[in-house]
């Protein structure tokens, strides 16, 4: 899989393109141009065709327009994909009411993330070790730090926890990526592929040589209805993040 790294461009042209400092109206007899229609148009391109498909002549195609009109509104490709990024992390809902404490607000949190994910999948190909600088970007990490803010941990375990959640989904996401992907990726279902492997593999499995492998991998395949489930391992691995994170704050609250 191919990775994308943000902050490529030029900062100060990628920061007043992010906070729109410095935004080009359209010339009169051109096409109604902005730099949010085309960056809505460059998110489309990458949901429907991925990072790999996505370059200013693809994005003025799909708006109808010259190449080099885009130039007009976005200096390059490097700081059109860091507006990319901050506009869809603002389409998170950060509801200030949530039930169930803290750890209900960052299981709002995680599962916002993972539809996050799931409705913009290329998300996944990108490093988050230079987050993007944009209003959006910093408005979620603000409203995440605020779910665990007052509960006893420090600045950084805060951010830390935030850390650790978003982590988890990640790649929890990514496996229901790839699982969902499988089929057109390889013109096989699930279903066809272990009706095609099943009689080589009741050949070559020795039960008396893996027991532990052959009863947990028989009482999995009958609960989940398949070998691997992308929503079982989310939620069952999102309440054991909890969990532990519940160890940390009841912790604190102990002096130990």
């Amino acid at each position: 899989m191919t990775v994308e790294y943000s902050g490529k461009g030029d900062p100060a042209r990628s920061l007043a393109l992010l906070w729109r400092t410095s935004e080009r109206t359209s010339r009169k007899g051109k096409p109604e141009l902005s730099v949010d229609r085309i960056v809505r148009a460059a998110i489309e391109v990458a949901d429907a065709e991925g990072l790999q498909a996505l370059s200013m002549r693809r994005v003025a195609e799909r708006l109808g327009v010259g190449t080099m009109s885009l130039y007009t509104y976005v200096p390059g490709k490097p700081e059109l994909f860091d507006v990319m990024l901050d506009t869809v992390y603002g389409e998170s809902d950060r509801p200030e009411d949530v039930p169930g404490g803290w750890r209900g607000r960052l299981e709002q949190i995680a599962r916002e993330n993972w539809a996050l994910y799931l409705r913009h999948p290329w998300l996944l190909q990108v490093a988050a070790s230079r987050p993007v600088l944009g209003p959006n970007v910093t408005a979620k990490y603000d409203y995440e730090l605020r779910a665990v803010d007052g509960i006893g941990l420090s600045d950084l375990e805060m951010d830390s926890v935030i850390t650790l959640v978003t982590g988890f989904v990640h790649g929890a996401a990514r496996g229901a990526v790839e699982a969902a992907q499988a089929e057109s990726q390889t013109g096989m279902s699930d279903e066809q592929w272990w009706a095609a492997h099943a009689p080589f593999f009741s050949r070559i499995a020795d039960h008396g040589r893996y027991p532990v492998a052959t009863r947990v991998g028989q009482a999995a395949g009958e609960a989940l209805n398949a070998a691997y489930s992308p929503e079982h391992a989310f939620e069952f691995g999102l309440q054991r993040v909890l969990d532990g994170i519940e160890a940390l704050v009841n912790s604190r609250s102990t002096g130990d």
